[in-house]
C-alpha cells in the first residue's frame, strides 16, 4: 500500500531518478517553463523553489550550493542568482505555477505546463 509515501519513483531507481529530476530543473531555469506530464511538473516544483530561495541570498557559500545541486551548470546557476533572485527577493514562496493542459492522444498521459511566475 501507498500510505505516506512523499515521492513518485517515475519508475526509475534513486541515481536515474535523481538525475532526471536535475535535468527538468535545469531545463526549467535555462527556459523559464517547460511542457511535461502533470506529474513530473509536480514532482520537480519543490526542488525549484528551494534553488530560487537560496538564490534570494547572493553569497559564496549559496552559489556553491545551487551549483553542487544543479551539478555545475555555470549558466543556470548564473541566471537563478541574476534573474530569478532578485526577482522574488520580496515573495516568500510559490515562484512556480503549474497548469494543466489536455491530456496526451498517444498514451492518454496528463500533460502540464511548469513556469516561473
Amino acid at each position: 500500500m501507498k500510505h505516506h509515501k512523499s515521492f513518485r519513483k517515475f519508475g526509475r531507481e534513486k541515481n536515474q531518478r535523481k538525475a532526471f529530476i536535475r535535468g527538468l530543473m535545469i531545463n526549467l531555469i535555462r527556459h523559464g517553463k517547460i511542457e511535461t506530464t502533470e506529474a513530473r511538473a509536480k514532482e520537480v516544483r519543490p526542488f525549484v523553489e528551494r534553488l530560487v530561495t537560496i538564490a534570494k541570498v547572493d553569497s559564496v557559500a549559496n552559489r556553491r550550493l545551487v551549483a553542487s545541486r544543479l551539478i555545475n551548470q555555470e549558466d543556470e546557476t548564473k541566471k537563478l542568482f541574476a534573474e530569478y533572485g532578485p526577482k522574488y527577493k520580496d515573495v516568500s514562496g510559490g515562484y512556480t505555477r503549474v497548469i494543466k493542459l489536455p491530456t496526451r492522444i498517444s498514451d492518454g498521459a496528463e500533460k502540464a505546463i511548469i513556469e516561473f511566475v
